[in-house]
C-alpha cells in the first residue's frame, strides 16, 4: 500500500476493546507501530478493561485526530462508546472511521490463518467471534462468514464465545455430528485474550491465531484513516458520525 503521512499536527488513534492479557496488549501495541510506519503517529485507546481511554488520549491532542474503531463488528462500544468518549473529550476536531470490520482483508487474512493451522478443503470451520447483545453486530459477523465461506469454497458456521448463541463448543460438536473430518475454529478476534484462550477448550482439531499485526489488517487501518482524512483535512472542525446505522444487511452463512 502506499504510504499516506499525516499532517504534523494531526494523530491516528487506533480505539480497541481493551484486555487484561499482556500479549493482548503487545500485540496492539505493534499494530500500533506497525500503522504508524506507514501514517505517522498512531496512539492506543482502550474503551474497557484498562486505560487510556478515547476521552483521555483527545485530551492530549491540540490538533485534528482521526479515530479508527479497532474492532470486527459495529457495537454498543462503537455506536455508544466512541461516541461518549468523543464527546466527553471536548474535542472539536474529531473524525470518526467506520469499524475495521467486516471487510473483505480480514476474511483473507482469516483464510490465511486456517490454512496456518493445517485447515484443508473438506475440513469444517466455524468462525469464533466475541458475541454482543446489539443485533447490529450480530449482522456484522454473519457479513464477515459469508466473506470468508466465499473466499475458502466451504460452509462457514458461527460460534460465539461470551454474549450470543449458538456456542463455540456447540457448533463444533454439530460439524461432527454432521460427519466433518476434521473441524477447525477461525478465531475472529483482533488480539490474544481470556477469549482466544478459551477456544483451545472448543473441541477442534485446530485454532487458528487472532488477526492480530498481519500486513492486511496493517493495511486496512490505514485505508479507514486515508479515507477519512480527506474530508477531515477540507474541513477540520467536523465531527464524523458515519459509523452510525446500519452499514450491509448479510444474508446466512453456510447452508
Amino acid at each position: 500500500m502506499q504510504r499516506t503521512t499525516a499532517s504534523g499536527n494531526e494523530v491516528l488513534i487506533l480505539v480497541a476493546h481493551g484486555t487484561r492479557s499482556a500479549r493482548g496488549v503487545d500485540m496492539l501495541a505493534a499494530l500500533a507501530d506497525a500503522v504508524s510506519a506507514q501514517v505517522g503517529l498512531t496512539r492506543v485507546a482502550f474503551v474497557d478493561v484498562l486505560g487510556p481511554s478515547p476521552a483521555e488520549v483527545l485530551r492530549d491532542i491540540a490538533g485534528h485526530a482521526v479515530l479508527v474503531p479497532a474492532f470486527l463488528a459495529s457495537g454498543y462500544h462503537v455506536h455508544t462508546d466512541v461516541r461518549r468518549e468523543v464527546e466527553a473529550s471536548g474535542h472539536r476536531s474529531v473524525t470518526v472511521t467506520p469499524a475495521l470490520g467486516p471487510d473483505p482483508a480480514l476474511a483473507r487474512v482469516m483464510l490465511r490463518r486456517l490454512y496456518e493451522a493445517g485447515w484443508q478443503s473438506g475440513d469444517a470451520i466455524v468462525l469464533a467471534a466475541a458475541g454482543s447483545s446489539d443485533s447490529r453486530a450480530l449482522r456484522d459477523v454473519e457479513r464477515s462468514a459469508l466473506m470468508l465461506a466465499e473466499m475458502a469454497g466451504s460452509r462457514v458456521d458461527i460460534g460465539y464465545i461470551a454474549t450470543g448463541a449458538p456456542k463455540v463448543v456447540d457448533v463444533v460438536a454439530a460439524s461432527r455430528v454432521r460427519g466433518a473430518p476434521r473441524v477447525f475454529i477461525a478465531s475472529y478476534l483482533l488480539a490474544h485474550g481470556l477469549f482466544h484462550e478459551r477456544l483451545s477448550a472448543a473441541g477442534a482439531d485446530g485454532v487458528t491465531q487472532p488477526l492480530g499485526v498481519d500486513a492486511g489488517v496493517v493495511d486496512l487501518v490505514v485505508s479507514r484513516y486515508a479515507t477519512a482524512r480527506e474530508p477531515a483535512v477540507q474541513n477540520t472542525s467536523r465531527y464524523d458520525r458515519r459509523y452510525d446505522g446500519d452499514v450491509c444487511r448479510p444474508g446466512r452463512s453456510g447452508s
